[in-house]
């Protein structure tokens, strides 16, 4: 039970020197911190407000804050400590979640700066659309407490307060979205050398994305088939080796977690031009058992542990299982994804299973793992595509 409700007050932009915080040491910049099976699901393809119109009558006006209350639990594939849906820069050191005395809900963030030269930043990205006014909100509690985005295309201040006097406090800001942007970076932290503070009931109220496409296969007129590969847990010489002598346009759908552990090899599996690296979840649950909350976390947390590790955000999602449904298509989308893909055929472990009458056909997706057999099986996809006067190419320019 929130015990007050005052208005936030404005501030310039909160990465510079706000007039309004305590003085402070100019600090540096620091920035943080199994196979799938036969189940097949194949388909076809503060302050003041700021100033902005209203989000329009006729678009769905929706929560797009990923883990809003801090509610969901880390997965135990997720990196130590990590809060599901946030990146802070103190990492586990610094940022926890309390079940004690939260806004709402059984749970709260509570954001300890372990030095002087840390705010306590915690950050998500939400994509958005273009040319379309969102509000942001958080209810808070502490001294000096930031609530923002940034990469709107507009710059908006944040909104903060001086202090909540003990109780929880609500912060508002609103910003119109650049004809560019696709994304924004929501952003709360406190003030150096100000101690602890406490967020809960996050909100990014506005329109959300168009949902992401559903698909098994490409279509295309070119003589070309994608291969796949899902998971990441063995990584063989030899089938790096025979990617690189084959000069194989790989997609890889990596779990953050055998990511992290050997970048490197995964770096090298897709440096032929047309590969890439794409989002396949944190834990490989099949999600269309899930709310689309949780879905929306497995799927965020993945693209950005990938981003951080290759320097490119997925725009495909392979479904674990190939399991999915409506509320993947649009936790998908609200995580940047474009295309929830599937496959028409599975080479794996010495399979060589095409779910379609005939041999490959044009634009078929080949599903593969990186497993002890991979360098025999993607010979083995190889030979069936050269038998097919089709050859491999690379997925994410056919698709968007």
């Amino acid at each position: 039970m929130p015990t007050s409700s005052r208005p936030s007050t404005s501030s310039g932009p909160s990465t510079t020197s706000d007039p309004a915080a305590p003085a402070r040491r100019r600090a540096p910049v620091r920035f943080s911190a199994l196979a799938a099976g036969a189940l097949l699901a194949v388909c076809g393809l503060a302050a003041p407000a700021s100033a902005g119109p209203a989000p329009t009558a006729t678009a769905s006006v929706v929560n797009l804050a990923t883990n809003p209350g801090f509610e969901i639990p880390a997965s135990s594939l997720a990196d130590w400590g990590s809060i599901p849906g946030w990146r802070c820069t103190g990492g586990p050191t610094e940022a926890t979640v309390t079940a004690t005395a939260p806004h709402s809900g059984g749970s709260a963030l509570v954001v300890t700066p372990a030095s002087d030269d840390s705010n306590g930043e915690c950050a998500q990205t939400v994509s958005v659309r273009p040319d379309t006014t969102y509000t942001a909100s958080a209810w808070v509690r502490g001294t000096y407490v930031y609530l923002g985005a940034t990469g709107t295309g507009r710059d908006v201040a944040p909104a903060w307060t001086a202090s909540t006097d003990g109780g929880w406090q609500q912060l508002t800001t609103r910003f119109t979205t650049g004809p560019d942007a696709r994304t924004v970076r929501l952003y709360v932290h406190g003030w150096y050398q100000q101690g602890p503070f406490a967020v809960d009931d996050v909100r990014v109220d506005g329109p959300a994305p168009t949902p992401a496409t559903g698909a098994g296969s490409v279509p295309t007129g070119d003589r070309v088939v994608f291969l796949t590969v899902d998971d990441g847990w063995q990584r063989t010489p030899e089938a790096e080796r025979f990617i690189a002598d084959h000069r194989l346009p790989i997609t890889a759908f990596p779990l953050p977690m055998p990511a992290a552990a050997d970048p490197g090899f995964f770096r090298r599996v897709t440096a032929v031009p047309g590969s890439s690296v794409q989002d396949h979840s944190v834990s490989h649950q099949d999600l269309s058992r899930l709310p689309l909350a949780e879905q929306q976390v497995e799927i965020c947390d993945a693209r950005d542990s990938l981003t951080r590790l290759f320097g490119a955000a997925p725009t495909v999602f392979r479904p674990p299982y190939f399991a999915w449904n409506a509320d993947t298509l649009q936790a998908a989308a609200n995580c940047g994804i474009r295309t929830v893909l599937t496959a028409n055929a599975d080479f794996s472990w010495g399979a060589s299973n095409v779910w379609h009458e005939g041999t490959l056909s044009p634009g078929d997706v080949v599903l593969l793992h990186w497993t002890d057999t991979l360098a025999a099986d993607l010979q083995r996809a190889l030979s069936a595509a050269e038998a097919a006067g089709l050859q491999p190419a690379g997925l994410a320019s056919y698709l968007h």
